[in-house]
């Protein structure tokens, strides 16, 4: 029986080392730009999902930018009252789940059309704020059009210290107003991983362990994501949970082409990551103190 306990416990801790040493990420900060308010729905999930990694890794400090909604011309394909829901829907997502998941008070989170000039500039002091030892790592989570006039707007010599980090060309090759080529043109390195869907947009069972757990942070990213597949926008979705850009969070916390991140993350990297946390920060008793009547 001693045997047995001792053997569980030594199993247990080689398990919670593992998950730890997946972190490593490389040297730098991070912004991500997403989208949303374009016909597919998915950013929701994986805005989520990447605010949700962040905090797990420890990392919520280095998120320097978050944009969302930067598909700067709207899409025959979703009506102008269904894209205004998307803006609204996924600044809940980046707002709701920074509030619950903590340690993001000093990041604003745009609306890339609704708050356009801020979007740039924010990204652009982001950029102009690179160094070799402190570059700025870009997640390309939509259309390239904002990086493009963020890094229009910022100093030459600043951009061989910007590192790109794409997954689909869906995304490189969608802008209204720059071509992938002229995002490459700017000096900035591109990093390429492979097409995160293939693991990460999955039929929706797959995440019951997120939909049945009792802590309240996780319920919500899985709420969340459920948004995106009763979206009734597109149809190819139905059915599926999809956080694919957050494929790009995994690929950077663990170590992107510096360390050798993890290229092809899956479900179950993002449940080893998140519910390590969890485990290590239990949830919060709810509610305001009440306080004590003076006798």
């Amino acid at each position: 029986m001693k045997k047995h306990i001792l053997l569980t416990l030594t199993l247990l801790l080689y398990v919670h080392y593992i998950i730890a040493q997946t972190i490593n990420p490389p040297k730098g900060r991070i912004a991500i730009v997403a989208d949303g308010n374009s016909p597919d729905p998915d950013d929701l999930g994986g805005t989520a999902i990447s605010i949700a990694l962040i905090k797990a890794a420890g990392l919520e400090d280095r998120l320097v930018h978050y944009s969302h909604s930067c598909d700067l011309v709207r899409d025959d394909r979703i009506s102008e009252k269904a894209e205004k829901e998307r803006h609204h829907l996924m600044q809940i997502a980046c707002d709701m789940t920074a509030r619950r998941w903590e340690g993001f008070k000093h990041l604003i989170f745009f609306d890339a059309i609704w708050q356009k000039e801020e979007t740039i500039n924010d990204l652009a002091w982001a950029i102009q704020n690179s160094t070799k030892d402190n570059p700025l790592w870009i997640i390309e989570a939509g259309e390239p059009d904002i990086i493009g006039m963020a890094l229009q707007k910022t100093a030459k010599e600043k951009h061989k210290y910007v590192k790109v980090i794409t997954h689909h060309p869906a995304n490189d090759n969608a802008g209204d107003f720059y071509k992938w080529q002229e995002i490459l043109d700017f000096g900035i390195e591109e990093v390429r991983i492979p097409d995160q869907n293939i693991k990460l947009k999955v039929p929706i069972a797959n995440w019951d362990w997120a939909k049945n757990h009792s802590d309240s942070r996780i319920q919500l990213i899985w709420t969340i994501g459920k948004l995106a597949e009763v979206d009734d926008i597109v149809k190819f979705q139905k059915g599926k949970w999809d956080c694919s850009d957050a494929g790009m969070i995994l690929y950077w916390i663990t170590g992107a082409n510096k360390n050798n991140g993890l290229a092809q993350g899956t479900v179950e990297d993002v449940k080893s990551i998140l519910l390590n946390y969890i485990e290590e920060n239990p949830e919060k008793p709810r509610g305001p103190k009440r306080k004590k009547k003076k006798k």
